[in-house]
């Protein structure tokens, strides 16, 4: 069983540190054996290293699909009326999507946490009021560029860069159009612009982030830790010169395919 002893002693070994805020990633699946005491451990060894930990808290049951919209948007409209039955209110206190991961709601429900307001694409954060600030509705990643201006990392925990959150930001530097969804709020459907494209082909990008990479193994969980202005820097140079780069292979993808179109076109 892994100690809250054993994370801190590893994440220092990784050279995580008070100087460098952190975007978290992890599953707690990856570790192979059990936690003692859980999220709730892994959460405070991040805080005992480094004392400033932020994750996304992205709530995608509010989401509604509109009869109609904007083109190139990757949404076929009038298909959701089935799901928007389903769909929910946002309140600050709605837990992140299960996608998130435990340690992302985890770290929502910390008393010192703070949360933004985004409808969908939340994040939450300890010791980083004045990033999770930024974020606007139509700048739904501006947390990210604060993080990298603190000289923040990223880090993944037994998940790989297809749940790298920081590659849509790069994303957007590099010119590559985000989309527009609707939220359900108790102030009625809010217009969302910049949601993220598709993470699926993101692990491409790992061989050129490799020299900038540091990597541990805590129990069976690979552990990476990569700059974060580093990785922005080197993802918006692929996609600059490659406008198809890191986009998925699934023939199905709407997002995929409508980034493949506009740059054809």
């Amino acid at each position: 069983m892994l100690t809250f002893r054993d994370l801190v002693q590893a994440f220092r070994g990784l050279g995580l540190s008070p100087q460098r805020p952190l975007i978290v990633h992890a599953s707690l699946s990856s570790f192979g054996e059990e936690i003692r005491g859980g999220a709730e451990t892994l959460l405070g060894a991040l805080l005992t290293v480094s004392g400033r930990v932020m994750a996304p808290t992205f709530t995608y049951k509010t989401m509604l699909i509109p009869e109609a919209g904007p083109e190139n948007n990757a949404l076929t409209y009038g298909a959701g009326k089935d799901l928007n039955q389903m769909a929910e209110f946002f309140f600050p206190d709605m837990p992140a999507d299960p996608l998130m991961g435990v340690l992302a709601e985890t770290l929502r429900c910390h008393p010192q946490a703070k949360r933004s307001m985004h409808p969908i694409l939340s994040f939450a954060g300890i010791g980083l009021d004045e990033v999770i600030a930024v974020q606007t509705l139509v700048d739904p990643l501006a947390p990210i560029g604060a993080l990298a201006a603190l000289d923040g990392e990223v880090v993944l925990i037994g998940v790989n860069h297809t749940a790298n959150t920081s590659i849509h930001y790069a994303e957007t530097l590099a010119g590559r159009q985000g989309f527009v969804r609707w939220a359900l709020t108790p102030k009625g459907v809010w217009e969302c612009p910049g949601f993220p494209g598709c993470s699926d082909g993101f692990d491409a990008v790992a061989p050129s982030l490799e020299d900038v990479t540091r990597r541990g193994r805590i129990a069976q969980s690979e552990v990476q830790v990569i700059p974060l202005t580093s990785l922005l820097e080197r993802v918006r140079g692929i996609l600059e010169d490659d406008p198809l780069a890191l986009l998925c292979a699934r023939t199905e993808c709407e997002r995929c395919d409508t980034y493949r179109r506009l740059v054809v076109a």
